[in-house]
């Protein structure tokens, strides 16, 4: 598989793309919350800033492709606004023929923390579809049983495993580290998202050899999953610092060189949780605990 990356501006460069080619789209736009690389501080800017790249992509994109936008909140003077209901509206709005098939949660434990509202754990990403029949691979990433050995008990199946046995459909709520300090996939990026939860969009909705695309690439995190799992990938980035970050860690990815979690590892080791955590005091029956 193979990359085509370029650091410019994506309104300037999607063009250039084939229209009906991309089976898959997977970004995460600036939240235009005052980070470095955000051009806009407003709510108003965020939809200035995405509203022409989804009409563009919509338009590259094959039919029943996929189009996959990751978001988190816009937060202005201590309020907070879904940025995930503004995304919502403006695919609605200026894509034609587009379904919304999921809105997933990305629930991650770390982060920062609040003193006047409870601390935000989570994100979205909304998939939409192009048309009504669209690809989608569940069994490529189904995900262990918590049951794995339950049978129906009665009726005509009585006996039978009452559980599929490649494993069960992971739902819409995604427990999955996010790219913190200590992370074995941190670069200088202040807000990559990892690996693996790439790498189960990708499987799920394209097909292997397929084209995935991001036009906000950042620190390359969607095109390093695309040739991990055997996919072509194009991608857009505008800062040169972060291109920079996105070309090297796509080479490592080709050549089979780059670290990263992979999506099977638990989210916490009991054994090495073990290793801060003090043992509970256990009494016998005929000891007391001094006060």
């Amino acid at each position: 598989m193979d990359f085509f990356i370029t650091n410019d501006d994506c309104t300037k460069i999607i063009s250039n793309i084939e229209d009906d080619s991309l089976d898959l789209t997977l970004t995460s736009p600036p939240y235009c919350i005052g980070k470095a690389y955000d051009v806009h501080t407003t709510i108003e800017g965020f939809k200035e800033i995405n509203e022409p790249v989804i009409e563009a992509i919509y338009n590259k994109t094959k039919p029943g492709g996929a189009i996959c936008w990751q978001v988190g909140h816009h937060v202005t003077k201590g309020e907070i606004i879904p940025l995930d209901f503004v995304v919502y509206e403006i695919f609605k709005r200026v894509c034609p023929n587009v379904k919304l098939r999921n809105r997933i949660v990305w629930h991650f434990e770390h982060g920062a923390n609040c003193r006047n509202r409870f601390s935000g754990r989570h994100e979205t990403i909304l998939w939409f579809t192009k048309g009504e029949n669209y690809y989608f691979d569940l069994d490529s990433v189904r995900v262990k049983q918590k049951y794995p050995g339950k049978k129906y008990y009665k009726g005509a199946k009585k006996g039978e495993y009452s559980c599929n046995p490649l494993g069960k459909n992971p739902g819409d709520l995604w427990s999955i580290p996010n790219v913190k300090s200590n992370h074995v996939e941190k670069t200088a990026h202040p807000c990559q998202f990892p690996i693996g939860l790439a790498q189960r969009i990708i499987r799920a909705l394209s097909p292997k050899g397929g084209m995935v695309f991001d036009p906000f690439m950042g620190s390359g995190s969607t095109g390093a999953a695309a040739i991990l799992e055997d996919r072509n990938f194009t991608g857009i980035e505008l800062d040169k610092k972060y291109f920079e970050i996105s070309k090297e860690r796509l080479t490592l990815a080709k050549k089979g060189l780059l670290r990263y979690r992979d999506i099977e590892t638990p989210v916490m080791d009991p054994a090495k949780a073990g290793a801060v955590a003090k043992d509970p005091i256990i009494l016998k029956p005929t000891q007391e605990l001094s006060l």
